[in-house]
This record gives C-alpha cells, sequence and structure tokens, in this order.
C-alpha cells in the first residue's frame, strides 16, 4: 500500500512539474527567419496564437534567431488603442500583438558571436509591440527600428549667415522630394515638410549649446545636387559639421506600449527609433526595465536621434516602477516620466456625484480609475489638496464605453466639495501611483530634461550619469493646469548621481539642474505645500555636480529639503548665460537644510540662496 502511495505521490509531482514547466517554441518553425525582407507580420500573429491555444497561460518562450525582421503596414494587426500623451488617431496598425497573454518571453537569442538582437523593423508608420491586458510577459533581448524614420536628418555643409542662407546635405536614409519650393519627407504611409529642429554637435553629438527648438530652412529651398540643398535659413549657430533632426511634433506611438499589464519585464532590449516614446506604459502594475535601452547603434551610428519624444513614461501606474542599467540618449524629451492624470470637474449632479474630464488633447480614452480607488480633490489655482474621498462607481458619460471617453461620471464614498463645479477642481487617483527606482543608468545628449517624476510614493533616483542632458537633469513637477499630470512628491530621494554640464540649453521648467516646479498659478494665495511634508520631502545627498553655470537647485511650493555632502566642479566648457544667477533659488520653501557640500570656489550663503516668497 505504501509503495502504491509513492507512485501516486511520484506521478502526481511529476504531472505538476510538467504542467509548470515552460514550453519553448522557436519562431523559426513558424516561417519567422530573419533577414529576409519578407513581411512577418501575420506568422508572428499566428505564432503568438498557437502559443495561446496550447499553453493556455502557462509559462512559455517564443524565440527569435538575432538577426531583422520585417513588418509592413498593409498587412498590420488593426486595433483601437488610446495611448497616454500620444495622438490620438485611430486604428492604430500594430506590428505584433500581445493581448490577454500569461507568462510568455519574447527572447532574442544571438547565434556565434555576432551578438544580434532580434529586430522589429517597421517599413512605414506604425506600433511595433503592443502588450494589452498582460501578465508576467517579458521581451527579452528585442530591437525596435524603423527603415525610414519620420526624423529627417541632414548636415551643415555651409552658412552664410551674412545673407541668410544654409547648405546642407540630407542622410542617406531619408525619402525626399522638392514640391513648390518645400522640402517634402515621405514614407510608405506619411508625408510632410518639417518645420523644426534639434541641432547636434556634430563632433560631440551634444545639443549646440542655446540652440534649443530652432525653425528649420525647408521651404522655397533648391536643390543643387542629389541630396544637397541650399535654403533661405538664418543662424549663424549653425556652423558647417552641425546634424540638424528635422521634425513634426506629431507622436502617433511608442515603440512599445503596455496598457492594463501586471508585472512585466524588459530585459537587454534597445527601442533605436520611435515616433513617439520609446516605451508608454499606462494603468499597468509592476513594470521592471533591466539594461533597456533608447539608443543609438553604437558610437559609429550615423544618426543622431532616438525617439520623438520620451525614452520611457509612466502614466496611471502603480506597484512598482524599476528601471535599472539603462541606456538613454538623443530622444527630444526625458528619460523617464511617471505621473498620473488630473480629471478636471466640469459638474456636480448632487453631493456625491461629479463629472470629470480628461483635458488634454493627447489624454484621454484610456483606463483612469474604478470603484474603491482613494483619490482627492486638488484646487488647480493654488494646487491645494482640499480633500480625500473615495470612488464608488465611475461610468463613461460622454460615450456608451469606457475605450475613447473623455469625461466620467463619478459617484464618490463622501460628499465632494460644495464649490466642486466651479471649474477650479482636479480629481488625483491616489490608487494608480507608483513607488520608483530609477539607478544605475546613463541619460545624455537628449532635448528637454533628464528625468521628471510626479508620484507621491517614494522616489529613488541613485547612481546615475546625467551627461549634457540639456534642460534640467531632474524635474519634480505637478501641473493641474495645463499637460494635467499629477501629483505632489512626498519623499524624494537623489544620491551618488554625477551630473555634467545640465542646462545648456532653455526648455520648459528648466530653472536649475535640479528643478522642483508644480505649475500654480495663484503661488501668492497658497496657504499649504504642495511638495514634501510629513518630516520627509526631498533629499540631494552625496552627489557630484560638473557644471558651467551658477543654478543647482530650483524649488517652488516644498516642505523639506536637504542638499548635504555633494561636490560641486565649475568648469569652463561653456560661458554662463542662465537668467538665474543663485546656486539656490526658493519660492514658497520651508525646512531647507544645506551643509556638508564641497563647493569649489566656495560657498556664500547671503549670495548663493535666494529666498523670494
Amino acid at each position: 500500500m505504501k509503495k502504491l502511495f509513492s507512485i501516486l505521490i511520484i506521478v502526481t509531482l511529476a504531472f505538476v512539474v510538467s504542467s509548470c514547466a515552460e514550453k519553448v517554441y522557436h519562431a523559426s518553425d513558424f516561417g519567422i527567419v530573419p533577414d529576409t525582407g519578407k513581411d512577418m507580420t501575420k506568422a508572428v500573429a499566428r505564432a503568438i496564437e498557437t502559443i495561446k491555444e496550447e499553453c493556455g497561460g502557462r509559462p512559455a518562450t517564443l524565440l527569435f534567431e538575432g538577426g531583422e525582421y520585417d513588418f509592413y503596414p498593409d498587412s498590420a494587426n488593426v486595433r483601437e488603442y488610446y495611448i497616454s500623451n500620444h495622438d490620438q488617431d485611430n486604428p492604430k496598425l500594430v506590428a505584433v500583438v500581445l493581448e490577454g497573454v500569461k507568462n510568455l518571453k519574447l527572447k532574442g537569442i544571438s547565434k556565434g558571436e555576432s551578438l544580434r538582437r532580434a529586430e522589429f523593423l517597421m517599413n512605414g508608420r506604425m506600433l511595433p509591440v503592443a502588450m494589452v491586458g498582460c501578465e508576467n510577459c517579458t521581451l527579452d533581448f528585442i530591437g525596435i527600428d524603423t527603415r525610414v524614420p519620420q526624423i529627417t536628418q541632414v548636415e551643415v555643409l555651409e552658412n552664410d549667415a551674412e545673407n541668410g542662407f544654409i547648405t546642407y546635405r540630407i542622410a542617406p536614409y531619408v525619402n525626399y522630394k522638392i514640391a513648390d519650393g518645400n522640402l517634402v519627407v515621405y514614407g510608405s504611409n506619411w508625408e510632410f515638410t518639417p518645420r523644426w529642429g534639434i541641432a547636434f554637435d556634430g563632433k560631440t553629438r551634444h545639443l549646440v549649446y542655446r540652440t534649443s527648438d530652432i525653425g528649420v530652412g525647408t521651404q522655397n529651398v533648391e536643390e543643387i545636387e542629389p541630396r544637397v540643398i541650399r535654403a533661405p535659413w538664418k543662424d549663424a549657430r549653425l556652423v558647417p559639421g552641425t546634424v540638424v533632426a528635422m521634425r513634426p511634433y506629431v507622436r502617433p506611438t511608442p515603440g512599445i506600449l503596455v496598457s492594463e499589464c501586471k508585472n512585466t519585464t524588459i530585459l537587454s532590449s534597445v527601442v533605436y527609433y520611435a515616433e513617439g516614446m520609446g516605451l508608454l506604459a499606462q494603468g499597468s502594475e509592476n513594470i521592471t526595465l533591466d539594461g533597456f535601452q533608447v539608443a543609438l547603434r553604437g558610437e559609429n551610428d550615423s544618426r543622431y536621434f532616438t525617439t520623438q519624444a520620451d525614452a520611457t513614461h509612466f502614466s496611471g501606474c502603480k506597484g512598482v516602477i524599476r528601471s535599472v542599467n539603462g541606456l538613454y540618449e538623443g530622444m527630444m524629451d526625458d528619460a523617464i516620466n511617471v505621473h498620473g492624470t488630473y480629471l478636471r470637474v466640469i459638474k456636480k449632479l448632487d453631493d456625491n456625484t461629479l463629472i470629470g474630464r480628461y483635458m488634454h488633447p493627447q489624454a484621454y480614452g484610456y483606463y483612469w480609475g474604478g470603484s474603491g480607488d482613494a483619490v482627492q480633490f486638488v484646487r488647480s489655482d493654488v494646487m491645494e489638496i482640499v480633500g480625500d474621498n473615495k470612488v464608488v462607481s465611475i461610468e463613461p458619460y460622454d460615450k456608451e464605453q469606457f475605450s475613447g471617453c473623455k469625461e466620467f461620471k463619478i459617484v464618490f464614498e463622501k460628499p465632494v466639495p460644495a464649490d466642486a463645479d466651479n471649474g477650479k477642481y482636479g480629481i488625483e487617483n491616489l490608487e494608480w501611483t507608483p513607488e520608483v527606482y530609477f539607478a544605475g543608468n546613463t541619460i545624455r545628449n537628449n532635448r528637454a530634461r533628464g528625468t521628471l517624476f510626479s508620484t507621491p510614493k517614494r522616489t529613488v533616483v541613485d547612481n546615475n550619469l546625467f551627461d549634457h542632458t540639456s534642460g534640467a537633469a531632474i524635474l519634480l513637477c505637478g501641473d493641474c493646469n495645463g499637460w494635467f499630470e499629477t501629483g505632489a512628491c512626498r519623499d524624494v530621494i537623489i544620491t551618488n548621481n554625477r551630473f555634467v554640464n545640465s542646462l545648456t540649453n532653455m526648455f520648459q521648467f528648466t530653472d536649475g539642474i535640479i528643478s522642483i516646479y508644480p505649475v500654480i498659478p495663484n503661488l501668492k494665495e497658497q496657504t499649504k505645500y504642495f511638495h514634501g511634508g510629513d518630516g520627509k520631502g526631498v533629499v540631494i545627498e552625496n552627489n557630484m555636480f560638473e557644471t558651467f553655470d551658477a543654478p543647482l537647485v530650483y524649488a517652488k511650493s516644498l516642505d523639506g529639503l536637504k542638499f548635504c555632502n555633494n561636490k560641486i566642479v565649475t568648469n569652463n566648457d561653456f560661458e554662463p548665460f542662465h537668467w538665474n544667477r543663485h546656486r539656490f533659488l526658493f519660492d514658497k520653501v520651508k525646512n531647507v537644510v544645506i551643509e556638508n557640500n564641497d563647493f569649489q570656489g566656495g560657498f556664500d550663503e547671503a549670495d548663493d540662496v535666494k529666498y523670494r516668497f
């Protein structure tokens, strides 16, 4: 009897182990072969559907041999996706779709010593990878790029500044034509004339000092030889050898979309180009990026740019966002932006019921929250919290379904503010706010800012290199007036980082290398503090600042700041120009400690610290 019982246990354990064992699939078994130039869209869709059917959510890996896999718009998966901080034009054309998938890993594998990722290459305007409603899914050693990027790169050959003409050479990858005197660039399913650009130093790849966003010479042009254009364009800063990334301001899709997912992991993967963010995550819980990059193809890459917007962007997420060992360069916005979205109260139906609306044209239609979520109200003119509450129920108000809606009817557990319908209130969802750990990353040669955090949960920024981030290196924001991005930061630790020559250009919120800048239209009437409080606030400790200019920290409406044990080294790499001539400039800030820092050239508190409110 004991022997029979032992056999039953062994058989049962074997069944359990086999049922939980990861099943491995090879993409080549589905006809998915690299370096052919053939369209792999339908074959990849078949492979994913087969795995879903056969594994039923049990662990599985789909292996892609290293090399290039092409995807084309004509056979794309057509989806209606509303994506935070992107253009809400639908439908989207999607290359790789993971919807409702559990425990699946897409993994690139190298052959021999080549160390080639499995690279997904778009042949037109497409969303490369969409992960929607997934759980425990992973991308590992995957690359994402576009054959013909929408950013047009040119090199300045001659600059006749006196007469207002520049001659430039168009990069080989660009498709272009001259129509009615305009430079028109195009791909298989897009076409436009660039109007704006970013200038890079041809040797260092840094953004050109004091250029910011520039107008570009693309009208009334003359082609003087193939790919060489002479254009009316007066800008003496663009010396021969300067590389200009001409771009539109549209951002239709990110490189990777993570929407309403749980436990997502991205390992050793690269987005070389995307027409929006590199990665956009929304309404998702627990995201790990380890060795993720938005980067060039090495030091000899002919391109100087990567993404049209942020490298990574997290909207309305919760749990833990962990981003470590990454490289973010050449993008047209931040390396990381973490925030929620304020709904503006537009109507009060009764004491417990409001209509809330998404306000920004690039922020609507996606998941905002559900019943049981903790929320708080904020007065947008002074950015003061005026009461907490809980959602009893939420339903779409301007559409029959949640997808694509801008307005919600929300019933709350407790009465709402009596004057909530005066157009001055926002609603912040506190349930969908994450902890953030951002460590061991390099951010360099990008437009606008290095990092942006707007979450009340603990945020740790540790051991990163901020190298010529152009604008501010770190921004803590909060805005219920323009971007409508929440929220107040309560516990931020900035430690062991190295900051090299930030603030070479002026963009929004570039008032210090570290800028704590909530948007508060009526600061003088604010009676509370937006950031900090509870004895915590912002700690800046054991960092190295290498700078050519004065500003280190700007802060507004902050309770609690420690700037301790930092080293500040002044260089002559650029001429100082910033309007802020104080090391520390504070507007309505209290509980400040500045001590035990090493300032090259000394520190004079009377001159270096300025309180304006």
